[in-house]
């Protein structure tokens, strides 16, 4: 793929000035930005490399390990995918993935710290509970879920990816059972009981305090105990989406597959086109409509708006492994 050479640094730098101005942020989201805007840049210093031979010297400006930053990822993925190798059993992997439907993510955007939590809690719960019960696999499972926050056009899609090895371990961690060949767990059954175990624990978090929304914002009312039992009741009443993807393999088929997902922000540069007169044009992939290939213009204003959507909470942690892949279990 040919390289623009627009990045989100360059709009950040040409554009940031003026939103940090007109938009009150967050600190987290202005140390974000301010990475950004100074990774490989002389104002985070350098080293020099030089050839002993031929006397060639190069200086290499530091970057700035942003965990947001599309240029700080490559480096910081494949050292966490390496370290994953030593995990892989010899089965077929299935990729599972839980999204939070638009009442459920209005909540989440409002409290993202909490009901982040929650929607890992629900998942881990969920996926454990449906493996463990006989009449499905009759196992305890181990897998590892990544949070992604974010659509192909950069709104705000909270969804968890799962990454979970076709079986799991019975009889005390002592033998091995299979799930059946192609097929992982019922969708439909895990989707209903994440759904439940979400609400129900959204319901508590809101009871003791954890859950409030903005005065004089458009979500305020959802403050009231009235209301917001009739945002669950809604949620109660729609599907929720969790999607198994057929297996993709086995072992070096799955090291491939987390080198795309793991350390993944919400846009590479790769897909950004131009930046130019207060625009910025990029491609996205518009699933709704059989996964066409597309091009968004926006404003540069509304594409910093978009991507801070993104910036998780300090030290929130966005990988996380359960079961026998947990620390303990991989000890075990």
């Amino acid at each position: 793929m040919t390289r623009s050479g627009v990045e989100v640094a360059r709009i950040f730098r040409r554009h940031g000035p003026a939103y940090r101005r007109w938009h009150p942020l967050p600190l987290h989201q202005r140390r974000l930005m301010s990475a950004i805007e100074h990774c490989r840049t002389a104002a985070l210093g350098g080293h020099r490399d030089g050839c002993s031979n031929c006397g060639l010297t190069r200086v290499s400006y530091n970057s700035c390990r942003n965990r947001h930053c599309p240029k700080c990822q490559a480096g910081q993925r494949e050292k966490w995918v390496e370290a994953r190798r030593k995990d892989l059993v010899p089965v077929s992997y299935y990729h599972v993935v839980f999204t939070l439907p638009e009442g459920a993510a209005e909540i989440a955007f409002h409290n993202p710290v909490t009901v982040y939590g929650i929607l890992f809690n629900a998942c881990r719960q969920t996926l454990m509970t449906i493996g463990a019960d006989p009449k499905h696999l009759g196992a305890e499972l181990g897998f590892f879920a990544i949070l992604h926050t974010w659509g192909q056009n950069l709104l705000f899609h909270p969804h968890l990816h799962c990454v979970v090895p076709g079986g799991g371990l019975a009889g005390g961690r002592t033998r091995w059972v299979d799930c059946k060949p192609g097929f992982f767990l019922p969708v439909r059954v895990l989707s209903r009981l994440f759904r439940r175990l979400f609400v129900e624990q959204i319901e508590e978090a809101f009871q003791r305090g954890a859950i409030r929304f903005p005065v004089n914002g458009t979500q305020e009312g959802l403050n009231g105990a009235k209301e917001f039992q009739r945002r669950l009741g809604q949620l109660r009443g729609v599907e929720w989406v969790v999607y198994a993807k057929p297996p993709f393999g086995g072992p070096e088929r799955v090291l491939e597959y987390l080198g795309r997902y793991t350390h993944r922000v919400a846009i590479s540069n790769n897909r950004l086109l131009e930046s130019d007169e207060g625009e910025v044009r990029f491609r996205w992939r518009d699933y709704s409509r059989g996964n066409k290939k597309r091009v968004m213009t926006v404003s540069s204003e509304e594409f910093i708006r978009r991507f801070l959507l993104h910036t998780l909470p300090a030290g929130f942690q966005r990988i996380r492994h359960y079961g026998w892949l947990a620390s303990s279990g991989k000890k075990e």
